[in-house]
């Protein structure tokens, strides 16, 4: 082979030109079926890598409008629940109060004078006014009857106030006599068209039976107010004196802004509707379908409804929480969340339409067809302008043709094969199409390069950012997790604590709030004759108290193992916390040490939660030892320590504030009355029974309301020499 200028004689080249140059048409054709094939090759790559994004689009998109779904619905249902909660918890404090202010009326009805009482006046209407109301045939003028009326005549002020005070439209007291003392600010209904008052037949009333059948706190059904027609449910309360019903106290509420509210959800087909104890659909925008409301006597109820899922999530709702799930009505598919109102067994539903739901992942994949659409066209564009070009040229310049066309094919064929092979690369843990230097052809090929390059970039970006949060979710759980286990292999775990020694017996346990907590104990022998144990409670939560907690505990123990009283550690303990304590944490403790042949407990307490003993065969009571200032407030702080002699089967429980201070969901605490019941309702329990008992006692009384603060309890049984050869029990 021979070099002519830029021609290699007898090389492909050559053979090329000769071609070219014999059979121009021929190659004119040729050049165009590899044009098309080469278009319709990565047209079809192009579809594949399309279709493998949606799929992850609509992957990822599902999933993250599934987590917001789950949050926004529950948090909207535990709005409206709360909500209606509080004007329930309203309506029971005010017949409560009126209802204990009433049985001392009755129980002791010399002490209070005889207060009048008038019936309703029309020039009253529109202002807070007490009323009386009757029965047909009552004659308050009765002695009888108006001495009773004389009487309850006491409760004006109070109901004045309550009223005032509270989310209440009226409030009442009923007599088995047929009479009742109301007030209200709507005192012109109560009159006929011809002016006389409107008897009511109040022992017939549904809030006057249902409080006496039932005996107890009762609320009625949503009906309509007798005197307003407003939608309304009622509370009342019956009240006995010495066995014999003497009074029922009531209030009404009209539910005006529950309705307004629930039908202001209304949001392109997503809504909230509130369901009462009996499956009917009580509140809704939903104006047809299984959600409408209708009559009690006409409503379906929910709860038996053919619809198993429905009835289900319907059932699961008046009770509990319920996680989001997808369920079906009325030929829609809906995500729908449920919460239930305790004070009246009603639940608040929340429902998402899964079209409305699907709608972004919808919206990227058409967007995404349109950037597509839009880069096919740009090629399909220049494709054509190409071939025109070439053409043209060929006609022209037949030399300059055949250069044009092997540079021109060339530069065409090359850049789509480079773009055809990282595309086919696509994959799983390759997303990106990144522009290179053999794409920028200055034409359209580049135009259409640089759309991949930017939805790659956009769609692993985005996919990119997901995993990176999901993975430090991840992270921080499992370094809490081990931080927990940590914190808990810190304390002593392992029972009976010390099997070889019959004189005494210990149990402890912590249940954090968060996944690490600031409480502690620890016990341990001295010598042979001394144990110590101490509890304690570090200021703050989480993490940081954890920290603190550690570095108290050991200080403590150092201190404890020198053999030193238990007003020199705490002292001892201050000095080295306060040393180097930039944050300005602090410990309460309670130390003590048993000198275990005599039962002799000398102990001090730095700020912290009296402890409780009981003798042998006595109860369990509060010991109100003398408390010093916590461990890290204050320098050169002093502590006295006193003595405490046990005798043999005498019990000491020890804890943290975390138990008297348990905190239900009405705000009650625990408090120290119910925790000394639990220690006394089973005062012979072993320590570990003990602390089991406690806090099953107090699970019960805070049901389902978070737990704020560490739980954290020590029970030592002090056996003495006389139990040496005792049997251990199971809490040993």
């Amino acid at each position: 082979m021979k070099k002519f200028k830029h021609i290699t004689i007898g090389g492909i080249q050559n053979k090329i030109f000769n071609l070219v140059f014999v059979t121009i048409i021929l190659m004119i054709a040729v050049f165009t079926v590899v044009l098309i094939y080469q278009s319709g090759n990565l047209s079809d790559i192009v579809k594949e890598s399309n279709k493998s994004q949606k799929e992850s689009i609509t992957q990822v998109s599902e999933q993250t409008m599934g987590e917001i779904l789950d949050t926004n619905m529950t948090q909207n249902a535990q709005l409206q629940a709360y909500i209606a909660s509080d004007l329930f918890g309203d309506a029971e404090r005010v017949v409560n109060i009126v209802a204990d202010y009433t049985q001392k009326l009755f129980a002791n009805p010399q002490a209070f004078p005889t207060r009048a009482v008038s019936l309703p006046d029309k020039a009253m209407d529109g202002k807070v006014s007490m009323q009386v109301l009757t029965e047909k045939g009552v004659d308050i003028s009765d002695p009888a009857v108006a001495e009773e009326l004389g009487l309850i005549g006491n409760l004006s002020e109070l109901m004045m106030a309550v009223y005032n005070n509270a989310q209440v439209d009226s409030c009442y007291v009923a007599l088995p006599s047929g009479v009742m003392l109301l007030v209200d600010d709507h005192a012109g209904t109560k009159f006929d068209e011809s002016g006389n008052i409107i008897p009511i037949p109040i022992r017939n009333r549904i809030w006057y039976t249902g409080a006496v059948e039932t005996k107890k706190l009762h609320y009625t059904d949503v009906t309509n107010d007798l005197f307003t027609g407003e939608i309304s449910i009622m509370c009342s309360l019956p009240v006995y004196q010495g066995g014999k019903l003497v009074a029922v106290i009531g209030c009404d509420m009209f539910l005006n802004d529950i309705a307004n509210s629930v039908d202001n959800t209304a949001r392109e087909g997503s809504f909230i509707c509130i369901v009462n104890q009996h499956g009917h659909v009580i509140f809704s925008p939903q104006k047809e379908g299984s959600f409408q409301v209708m009559p009690a006597d006409k409503a379906p109820d929910l709860r038996k409804t053919k619809d198993a899922k429905l009835a289900d999530f319907v059932n699961a709702s008046l009770k509990e929480d319920t996680k989001l799930q997808l369920i079906e009505a009325d030929g829609t598919e809906y995500y729908v969340v449920g919460k239930p109102i305790q004070n009246v067994g009603w639940a608040v539903m929340s429902f998402v339409p899964k079209a409305l739901a699907d709608k972004p992942a919808a919206t990227m994949l058409e967007q995404l067809d349109g950037i597509q659409q839009g880069a096919t066209d740009s090629f399909k564009s220049g494709w054509s302008k190409s071939v025109i070009t070439i053409a043209v040229l060929l006609l022209l310049v037949l030399a300059v043709m055949i250069t044009a066309a092997l540079i021109r094919s060339k530069r065409i064929v090359k850049p789509l094969e480079a773009m055809t092979a990282r595309v086919e690369s696509l994959g799983e843990n390759d997303l990106q199409f990144h522009m290179e230097d053999s794409y920028r052809t200055r034409d359209e090929i580049e135009v259409l390069a640089e759309s991949f390059a930017n939805l790659s970039a956009k769609t692993v970006k985005y996919i990119s950012e997901v995993e990176r949060v999901t993975a430090e979710k991840e992270r921080i759980g499992v370094e809490l997790s081990l931080a927990t286990r940590i914190q808990a292999d810190m304390l002593p775990n392992l029972y009976p604590a010390f099997p070889e020694r019959p004189e005494f017996d210990i149990y402890a346990s912590m249940d954090p709030a968060k996944e690490v907590g600031g409480d502690f104990y620890d016990f341990f022998l001295i010598d042979e004759d001394h144990l110590c144990v101490f509890i304690a409670d570090v200021s703050g939560k989480g993490v940081p108290a954890a920290l603190f907690m550690m570095a108290s505990m050991i200080i403590l123990a150092n201190n404890a193992q020198m053999g030193k009283t238990p007003a020199q550690i705490l002292q001892d303990t201050n000095a080295a916390i306060c040393a180097n304590n930039r944050e300005e944490m602090f410990v309460t403790v309670w130390l003590g040490i048993l000198e275990i042949s005599t039962g002799k407990l000398t102990a001090a307490n730095a700020g912290h939660e009296y402890p409780i003993i009981k003798s042998p065969h006595g109860d369990y009571r509060r010991l109100q030892d003398r408390h010093g200032f916590v461990i890290g407030g204050m320098e050169g702080a002093r502590y006295k320590e006193y003595d405490v002699h046990l005798q043999p089967g005498s019990k000491l429980f020890l804890y943290t504030d975390g138990v008297p201070e348990a905190t239900n969901s009405q705000k009650e605490l625990f408090g120290e009355q119910r925790m000394l019941k639990a220690l006394n309702s089973v005062p012979d329990a072993a320590p570990r029974e003990t602390l089991e008992n406690m806090r099953s006692a107090v699970d019960a009384f805070v049901q389902e309301a978070e737990q704020f603060d560490d739980l954290t309890m020590v029970c030592i049984e002090y056996r003495g020499e006389a139990e040496e050869n005792a049997p251990q029990t199971d809490a040993q």
